[in-house]
């Protein structure tokens, strides 16, 4: 109990710290800002000044700064408050009270508040969350509309094209509710809240830490106070660390931590790359006689190519106002360097079919995020000394379903089980300090949700054929449909994400259409309705290797990809103030924190990590 105070207490100091600079005016959101920051030394700009490339230990402003750090422990300490991670700790302390044990849980989560970084369509499968918490109507959770009509077509530029959605294809949503996922993810920290676990919202866990015997010992959670050109301020204060017996994370989509993880400990050399796509939402308000709720709407088609993977959708939801959520989503492997999945996703919403959903009503948020799309091939390694992997981040969705969420959630079910069983068992002796749960990854190949993984594992790679959309979506029907995944093959994805663009001069450039401030819109107004905020004195968390690449390669070869694939204008190539020349410049305020940048970078040279805490995306349930 002292120590859970003592933490308690470190953590609401800052807080405080941080609301006092608020008022002060030192934190203010990104759209309000009059200037952006870059360096303007001549001749080669400095973009990087955050320590993770620029060490402090060679630096002489950091001479004679305090670097302790307060330390605390745990008997599990979860990094990341999204679905998996809560589902995990909820699961934990119901066998913690189930057999009368005494269990410290604790989450922190990088989000001001939890489940303000959540963004999916979101259609939920409810099984996981009837087995985690059966009562869960009577407890209010935020399920209002269950699935009453689904839709699928396939659009033209001008035309679409119904599909028949037949029983037991993956696009069939009987039984599934419509969600805002921010909305369910909060109702999930109030009941593990209630079951006592410790939760640390605006704190984001910046290094992994390890024992001497080379197990992980838990997290530190990131520092605060350095200004924009790395030096510590008059406020500046260290991360606390958090060790625990055995260490979750759960960061979702490309988590930063993982792929530290997946290098140290080799998780990723029984599986293929893993594959992402890029996904764009807004929320509607629309005119009450085009709602209809609980309906479902998909489409694949214009405005992508038939070589561009990739899909729609428009969910009416029923919460006492007439509602929609829609989205695009293109994957990450795309070959053209001047597409845009922002100006696509824009160009889509003038298409007839959605157009007249939407004539008349107003868009009131926006947001953007990455997703898994590897599957069953792309899954690593889940266990290590010390540690998991759960939900998002080593990649669990069912990609034909475009849902992932029920999956993450009986992944960090599991864990908690097997977690729970080894370390309350008395005769258990571990060989390393950080406590080993291979069960956990036995547990999960024996679960449903590998054999759901394993049914549709073809479906996604076998959209890389001369026929594309069409290809994938005849063998969906054909193999999928009739055999169940039961084929006696396994289809490979084509490689990484960053290795499928070609060269500029190989392809053409898109002309976009200027937005009509109606149905399409800018990026930066955009990016005002995502309530993104970050305190703009501090070094940019999109951090570069080699500041030199991105103009000697990236602009030169792709025509700078990095300024059309990001979904908030963070990246913008501009001119040298000498005139001669172009420089890239970095809006880190600007950041959704969708992860973009970091996988289709075709230079791998842009690294995400974490800025302060709390910053971010201040998405309100999408």
């Amino acid at each position: 109990l002292e120590s859970h105070s003592r933490c308690s207490i470190f953590y609401q100091t800052r807080k405080y710290v941080r609301i006092l600079k608020a008022f002060q005016g030192e934190c203010l959101p990104s759209y309000l800002c009059a200037s952006r920051w870059s360096s303007t030394t001549a001749p080669a700009p400095r973009i990087t000044t955050h320590y993770s490339v620029c060490p402090r230990d060679k630096d002489a402003r950091w001479e004679g700064v305090t670097m302790e750090r307060f330390a605390d422990e745990a008997d599990v300490v979860i990094v990341g408050g999204g679905p998996a991670g809560l589902s995990a700790a909820i699961r934990l302390k119901q066998l913690a009270n189930q057999h009368d044990k005494e269990l410290r849980v604790c989450v922190v989560e990088k989000a001001s508040q939890i489940g303000a970084h959540i963004l999916s369509g979101a259609c939920l499968e409810p099984s996981a969350l009837i087995e985690l918490i059966p009562d869960w109507k009577e407890r209010g959770a935020p399920l209002n509309t269950p699935v009453t009509e689904d839709k699928f077509g396939i659009l033209t530029k001008k035309y679409r094209i119904p599909v028949p959605i037949l029983p037991g294809l993956p696009m069939n949503n009987h039984g599934n509710y419509i969600v805002r996922l921010g909305h369910l993810v909060r109702w999930l920290g109030e009941q593990a809240e209630e079951l006592g676990v410790e939760l640390y919202p605006g704190y984001a866990a910046s290094e992994v830490l390890f024992h001497e015997d080379g197990s992980v010992k838990g997290i530190a959670t990131n520092d605060v106070g350095i200004s924009k050109d790395g030096s510590p301020k008059d406020v500046f204060e260290r991360g606390m660390e958090l060790h625990a017996k055995v260490t979750v994370f759960g960061e979702g989509c490309h988590g930063h931590l993982a792929k530290q993880l997946y290098k140290r400990f080799k998780l990723r050399e029984n599986c293929e790359p893993q594959t992402y796509a890029i996904g764009l939402k807004e929320l509607w308000l629309i005119d009450e006689k085009n709602w209809r709720p609980g309906r479902v709407e998909h489409t694949v088609g214009w405005p992508l190519d038939r070589n561009t993977y990739g899909g729609s959708f428009l969910y009416h939801l029923d919460e006492k106002e007439p509602l929609v959520a829609l989205g695009l989503v293109v994957g990450l492997d795309y070959q053209n360097p001047y597409l845009s999945p922002f100006r696509e996703f824009q160009r889509w919403k003038h298409h007839p079919s959605v157009a007249s959903t939407l004539k008349g009503g107003s868009r009131i948020s926006y947001g953007a995020r990455a997703l898994n799309e590897g599957g069953f091939q792309s899954v690593p390694k889940l266990t290590f000394p010390g540690g998991v992997l759960i939900g998002c981040s080593p990649g669990f969705m069912n990609v034909p379903k475009i849902k992932g969420t029920h999956t993450a959630m009986k992944s960090g079910m599991l864990a908690a089980e097997c977690i729970f069983q080894t370390i309350t068992d008395e005769n258990f002796e571990s060989r390393t300090a950080g406590i080993h749960v291979p069960k956990y990854e036995e547990s999960l190949k024996n679960s449903w949700v590998w054999k759901e993984l394993y049914s549709v594992r073809n479906i996604r790679p076998s959209f890389h054929s001369y026929f594309g959309l069409y290809g994938g979506m005849i063998y969906t029907g054909i193999f999928y449909w009739i055999l169940r995944g039961k084929e006696p093959w396994t289809l490979k994805h084509i490689g990484e994400d960053s290795n499928q663009l070609k060269p500029a001069k190989d392809c053409t450039p898109i002309e976009y259409p200027k937005p009509d401030g109606k149905l399409s819109f800018d990026l930066l107004s955009s990016v005002a309705l995502s309530g993104t905020n970050h305190e703009h004195d501090q070094p940019p968390h999109l951090t570069l290797m080699d500041d030199s690449v991105p103009v000697a390669k990236n602009l030169a070869v792709y025509d700078g990809p990095e300024q059309h694939f990001c979904p908030a204008g963070v990246y913008e190539y501009v001119p040298l103030e000498s005139g001669d020349g172009m420089r890239l410049q970095i809006n880190a305020q600007n950041c959704v924190h969708c992860k973009t940048c970091d996988i289709k970078d075709p230079s791998q040279n842009i690294n995400w990590v974490v800025p302060e805490g709390g910053g971010g995306p201040a998405y309100n349930g999408m």
